[in-house]
């Protein structure tokens, strides 16, 4: 425990000098566990699901894998500063129990899982699980903020009317969202979208609704440093969502996905994003699209647990020393 000014004390990731690293809990960066988020700041919660998935199944193995991954991180960042567990308490509430065969039973489970969990004032960042997800998420943001901004990095731009003939699946929850109303669509943000499509126009639908849409050729060979300004002079303090897909990531580095495109975003690139979301006002965050079964060295995993450790890092109110 670390106790702050007002006396409060702070749950720690159990340190690698108590416990081996490949021993302990297996929950994200071995962390304590509890039932609900009650008297939470910020936890992290699983949503292990496929049945949304259009090619290459296994993300509802994701969580786990992710958390197992997350064994090798320690509570400070020593390129940032940050250090997230001095400044709020933390906890892995474990995973939405979703219905393994039905997609759209799922889809309320998480929303009502997701309501709970705001109910307490706490910051959700999701453990993935295929891009389904960020729909029903979303919906319960909206119910206690309001339309917010995003900032969606991913390969894809999730935007199709329909997949075979469906309405819900990982490649329709920003159309959807934009129809709920649940966006800010001028403080929406798609980083990296790449690859071929079924349309000359298949990237135009997000630019129609106001979306700003950063190609991964027009980030190649670049820090997104000075992007990722514009971004944050663009939402201002209005509430953003996170939203990272791991296939954003060229396949060099993240082989380990469902849909995987040529051409994408380094790692380093990836830092830089959520890096630059320091001084938005995150009200929640998702690290989706982990599949393991095709992740044989477990690097896929282990960069989506780096991401969610600097997700954590860059929410409002994390302290930051030299």
């Amino acid at each position: 425990m670390v106790t702050d000014d007002e006396g409060d004390s702070f749950n720690q990731p159990l340190g690698g000098n108590d416990m081996p690293r490949f021993g302990g809990p297996a929950t994200m960066m071995r962390l304590p566990t509890q039932v609900t988020a009650e008297g939470l700041d910020v936890c992290f919660v699983g949503v292990p699901m496929d049945i949304g998935t259009s090619n290459r199944s296994g993300t509802r193995h994701g969580p786990r894998q992710i958390r197992a991954e997350s064994c090798m991180l320690r509570p400070y960042n020593m390129a940032t500063g940050a250090a997230p567990f001095d400044s709020f308490q933390v906890a892995d509430i474990g995973d939405v129990a979703t219905n393994t065969f039905d997609l759209k039973k799922s889809v309320a489970l998480i929303e009502e899982a997701f309501d709970g969990i705001l109910a307490h004032d706490c910051i959700p960042l999701t453990l993935g699980g295929d891009h389904t997800l960020t729909l029903p998420i979303l919906r319960a943001i909206a119910k206690k903020h309001g339309p917010v901004a995003m900032v969606h990095i991913d390969a894809h731009a999730d935007i199709n009317d329909e997949m075979f003939g469906e309405k819900i699946a990982h490649g329709t929850p920003f159309r959807r969202a934009v129809e709920d109303g649940l966006l800010v669509c001028d403080k929406v943000w798609q980083i990296g979208l790449r690859g071929t499509g079924y349309s000359p126009e298949d990237f135009d639908w997000p630019r129609r609704q106001g979306f700003n849409v950063v190609t991964a050729e027009e980030c190649w060979g670049k820090s997104l440093a000075p992007l990722m300004d514009s971004v944050r002079q663009a939402i201002g303090d209005h509430p953003v969502y996170v939203t990272y897909d791991i296939d954003s990531l060229d396949p060099a580095f993240a082989p380990g996905t469902g849909t995987v495109e040529i051409g994408g975003l380094t790692v380093w690139q990836g830092l830089d994003i959520v890096r630059g979301c320091r001084g938005l006002n995150i009200v929640g965050g998702d690290l989706v699209e982990v599949s393991p079964p095709y992740d044989t060295t477990g690097n896929t995993a282990l960069i989506g647990a780096n991401l969610l450790y600097e997700m954590l890092c860059v929410l409002p109110g994390v302290k930051h020393g030299g």
